[in-house]
């Protein structure tokens, strides 16, 4: 059976320590979108881990890792991630499935994304400008590179001379050398050509043979380019219909999908996000949380748990359960708020509004809860929460409308609470393995 780990806010909720946890439990860990702006991190025995590309099963030996057609690939920080974990002692190479039609991050693509934001002012979006939506852009206007293409080095050059040349027209102040450009590639396209094949089809047949896989995704579903905050979004479809297009299989393969949220909110770049929290509280969770981001550092924005925005997750990914990360953070405060509703124009919202307009006009309605002053960070058992924090797990997963079955306090594999009389209700892949803790190798 298959599982699907999701974020279910505005990304940074902790998938890949979720994904990471999970592993053992499956033959594959296959990434559905995204890019390298999203940053999953791991920390195993001691050792932090920042994985952008590669899949966060990586980190346990013999797991096959699988990058879909529906990620974007900097060739150049693919192999840079490859090369740190080697450093690092962790076998890559042979663990690797890139798909043939996964399409290219290239030098000129971080160039128009600079340009794209400048030219934007006021109503920038708040990119990473690694060039993803640029690659995005190039993917459905039919003249992108796909790493199948670096097959046949002479339709590369092709390519790659009309795409520069494009990238000339529009930016005016500086020009870029295709030649240039195509050797880099020519360079990276020695290692890559092993891993490249075809996904959709190496899939099937790995489920045929009876073998299970984990779908991870990047970002969050607020972030989705179709069901997000538009147009503060990412480029690709990070909620659950991007499993299917991103990989090349059925709905019908997805046995069940975990859905990843902190028991707070962060946003990180431009965009509403109505429980934001200004001054010494948003600061105490950026700090006590270490909310800067893992690929850029960037600060993200702080708020209270938001119940709406998780509802509409759980609607639009069909989650079955959460996996509720950074409980351990609000280990201290003497209260803590939860929405459950919005206040808009006078009416009272307890749907997330499809208009972004409106999602920016709206105030959170909060309900007060006590918080807690004994510990939680490092628990394994649910019943040794403190009665504050475990009263405060059950009303957001009745607030959420979905149940809390995994609990994370802390980052660490261990630092975990799995509610194995939850899980086996929601019917989730995940008990079939011992978790695996200490050093990868």
């Amino acid at each position: 059976m298959n599982l699907a780990v999701l974020g279910a806010q505005w990304g940074d909720e902790g998938k890949g320590k979720i994904v990471d946890l999970l592993t053992p439990h499956f033959d594959i860990v296959a990434r559905y979108q995204g890019g390298h702006n999203a940053g999953h991190t791991v920390y195993v025995g001691g050792t932090k881990f920042i994985l952008r590309l590669i899949p966060s099963g990586i980190l346990h030996p013999g797991i096959i890792c699988v990058i879909g057609n529906g990620v974007v690939v900097d060739p150049q920080a693919l192999l840079s991630e490859v090369d740190e974990l080697t450093r690092n002692g962790i076998d890559v190479d042979n663990r690797i499935v890139l798909s043939d039609k996964a399409h290219l991050i290239l030098p000129y693509h971080r160039d128009l994304d600079l340009l794209s934001e400048a030219r934007r002012g006021e109503r920038k979006i708040g990119t990473t400008s690694r060039g993803i939506g640029p690659a995005y852009e190039d993917k459905i206007a039919r003249r992108g590179i796909r790493a199948g293409d670096l097959a046949d080095p002479q339709a590369l050059e092709h390519d790659v001379r009309d795409n520069v040349t494009a990238r000339n027209r529009l930016v005016q102040d500086t020009t870029m050398d295709w030649r240039a450009v195509l050797d880099q590639l020519l360079s990276h396209r020695i290692r890559i050509r092993p891993w490249v094949r075809d996904v959709s089809l190496m899939l099937s047949d790995a489920m045929r043979d009876g073998k299970s896989i984990l779908f991870e995704g990047a970002q969050g579903t607020l972030l989705d380019i179709d069901h997000g905050t538009y147009p503060f979004v990412t480029s690709s479809n990070a909620s659950i219909g991007g499993v299917c297009t991103g990989l090349g299989v059925g709905p019908r393969v997805i046995g069940g999908v975990l859905g990843v949220a902190k028991a707070y909110t962060t946003r990180v770049g431009e965009g509403p996000l109505p429980t934001e929290l200004f001054g010494e509280m948003g600061n105490r969770l950026r700090e006590s949380g270490h909310e800067y981001g893992a690929v850029t550092g960037r600060p993200r924005r702080c708020g209270w748990y938001d119940a709406v925005a998780i509802r509409y997750s759980v609607r639009i990914n069909g989650l079955d359960a959460l996996a509720l990360t950074k409980l351990d953070v609000l280990d201290g405060l003497d209260r803590l708020e939860i929405c459950t509703a919005y206040r808009c124009e006078g009416q009272m919202l307890t749907d997330f509004p499809s208009d972004i307009t409106r999602l920016a006009a709206c105030e959170p309605v909060y309900e007060r809860m006590p918080g807690w002053t004994a510990p939680t960070r490092g628990l394994r058992r649910f019943d040794d929460l403190p009665e504050a924090a475990r009263r405060y797990v059950a009303r957001l997963e009745e607030a959420s409308g979905v149940p809390a079955a995994i609990i994370s306090t802390g980052s660490a594999r261990d630092d975990t609470i799995l509610r194995e009389d939850i899980i086996a209700k929601c019917k989730l892949p995940i008990l079939t393995a011992p978790l695996r803790t200490g050093r990868p190798s």
